[in-house]
């Protein structure tokens, strides 16, 4: 009995009612004020942002203002007899920005970049100063000149001793 009400609990947690959109949560409904809720927007959560791949918010981004619900009232009528400057101010009560002004480039890519490049710089003057003060000489190379029997002379890079023969390598 116990798990089957478990069971009907987690179920009707889950479940949201499609009339009871925002009502299911106050904390939603503080979060925008009174702002107008007008679609589900990206992931139908009451929130605003501006995406060029989802172009529709769920909210509104400014509140209704007496202003703002006069002009509400006059765009219900015919949009020819409404001027530019209402149209720009119904715009921006609805939307943050334009297509243009959000998608147009920040310039981000140059502190990206200029701290990209201070990184890379700190890696050479690290890898610099590890070669100078950790890091010990190389042993230098002995060049030896080599009289072959065939008559030929060749310089070699140092020799080793291979089964207690003295190889010499040449070069």
């Amino acid at each position: 009995m116990a798990n089957f009400l478990m069971r009907r609990a987690l179920l009707d947690a889950v479940r949201v009612p499609l009339c009871t959109r925002a009502s299911s949560s106050s904390t939603e409904l503080a979060k925008i004020g009174n702002r107008e809720w007008v679609g589900y927007g990206y992931n139908g959560q009451p929130n605003y942002v501006d995406r060029p791949d989802f172009p529709m918010p769920a909210v509104r981004f400014r509140p209704d203002t007496p202003d703002i619900k006069v002009l509400r009232e006059k765009e219900k009528a015919d949009w020819r007899k409404l001027t530019i400057e209402e149209k720009k101010a119904l715009y921006r009560a609805s939307y943050c920005q334009t297509f243009a002004e959000f998608q147009a480039p920040t310039g981000e890519w140059k502190g990206i970049l200029g701290w990209s490049l201070v990184m890379a710089s700190l890696a050479v003057w690290v890898y610099m100063g590890m070669k100078v003060f950790v890091y010990s000489d190389l042993p230098a190379l002995t060049l030896l000149t080599v009289l072959h029997p065939n008559g030929t002379m060749r310089t070699t890079a140092g020799s080793k001793l291979v089964r207690g023969v003295r190889v010499v390598l040449c070069l």
